[in-house]
This record gives C-alpha cells, sequence and structure tokens, in this order.
C-alpha cells in the first residue's frame, strides 16, 4: 500500500469519528432540549385550546382600595368564572368610566406573563386594579363598563358589561389607567397605590 493510500484511508477514518461524535453530540443535545421544548408547545397549545371568557360565564365586581377610603381613587376589579368550563382572559379589561368616554389607557409593565392569558377554572378569580384619576380636572362618572379582549390582538369577545358602582359618583380624569388581568390582587394593586 503506497503513503497516499494509508493517508487517504486514515483521513475517513477521523472523518468518521469526528461525524459520529458530531451525531452523538447533536443526538445528547436533542434528548435534553426536546422534552423542555415539547412541554413549552404543549402548554401554549391546551391555553389556545381553552375558550375565551365571556361576560355569560363571568361575575364581575368593584371595590375601593382600601376599602376604608374616603375617595375612590383606586379600584379593583374582581372576575369570578361562574361556569363550568375553564376560560382564558386576553390582556387587560377594557375599561370606561362614564358614558361616551375613551378606554382607559393600560399600565404596560403589569403584564405578569407577558402573551400568556390568565386560565380560570370555574370558581376561580382574575383581578385588574384601576387608577381612577390624577391631577388632573375632573368628570363625574355614573358608570363603569367593562370590555373583554379575544385571543387575536384588536379582537373582543362580546359586548360591554356593566360593573356595579362601588360608590354613587366617581370622579375620573384623563389620568386613570388599568392594569392586565393577574391571579394576584396584590400585584395589580401595587402598580396604581402610590399614584
Amino acid at each position: 500500500m503506497n503513503v497516499k493510500s494509508l493517508v487517504s484511508r486514515r483521513a475517513a477514518v477521523v472523518t468518521g469519528l469526528v461525524l459520529a461524535l458530531g451525531c452523538g453530540v447533536s443526538a445528547q443535545a436533542a434528548s435534553t432540549a426536546g422534552p423542555r421544548t415539547v412541554a413549552a408547545k404543549a402548554v401554549k397549545a391546551t391555553k389556545a385550546t381553552v375558550a375565551a371568557c365571556s361576560q355569560d360565564v363571568l361575575g364581575v365586581s368593584a371595590v375601593k382600595e382600601p376599602a376604608d377610603s374616603e375617595d375612590a381613587r383606586h379600584l379593583l376589579l374582581t372576575v369570578q368564572n361562574v361556569g363550568d368550563k375553564k376560560c382564558n382572559l386576553y390582556r387587560y379589561p377594557l375599561v370606561r368610566l362614564g358614558a361616551g368616554r375613551t378606554t382607559a389607557p393600560v399600565i404596560k409593565e403589569s403584564d405578569p406573563n407577558p402573551g400568556v392569558p390568565v386560565t380560570l377554572a370555574p370558581g376561580e378569580e382574575a383581578y385588574a386594579a384601576l387608577l381612577v384619576n390624577g391631577p388632573m380636572d375632573e368628570y363625574e362618572a355614573k358608570s363603569i363598563t367593562l370590555g373583554l379582549q379575544g385571543r387575536k390582538p384588536g379582537s373582543r369577545v362580546g359586548g360591554p358589561v356593566n360593573v356595579p358602582m362601588p360608590v354613587e359618583t366617581l370622579y375620573a380624569n384623563d389620568g386613570q389607567r388599568v392594569t392586565y388581568w393577574t391571579t394576584a390582587p396584590g400585584y395589580a394593586l401595587d402598580f396604581i397605590m402610590s399614584k
């Protein structure tokens, strides 16, 4: 066997070993990362198969925070799934204080889990905090209406829901803000109580 053949044969063996090792590493990486990726996709798929919450399956209320405060600048909105199936709440409630008013802007940093809806099993509750006013001119609001968002951004589920008033009249203005839905009321309130 000449030197050239011997070198070629050794090169082929080395290449084969490198490829075999590479395949082993790839297989090992796939076996470690695979289950996590599959689990994450499974969670998203499961949430996607749950219907959006509608006013037909939600009980709605609003209370002052703290309960013994003289004014009603800070409200906690609560919804409860009174249906018999799980449902998803998307993003944040579309709140209007007073007839013909614009929707309260959201506090963007209040999203507890960006891109993931809040899933409510029967009997479970979710919360959003509402700052009614800031240091500006006020108007009298005799009503609170709440809209529910659908799975696709910009979509809505059902019509506006009338929320029972915690006081006879709210004094609102352009400083009003609302948080994203969450299952932790204290988390939502943290974003408005210092304002």
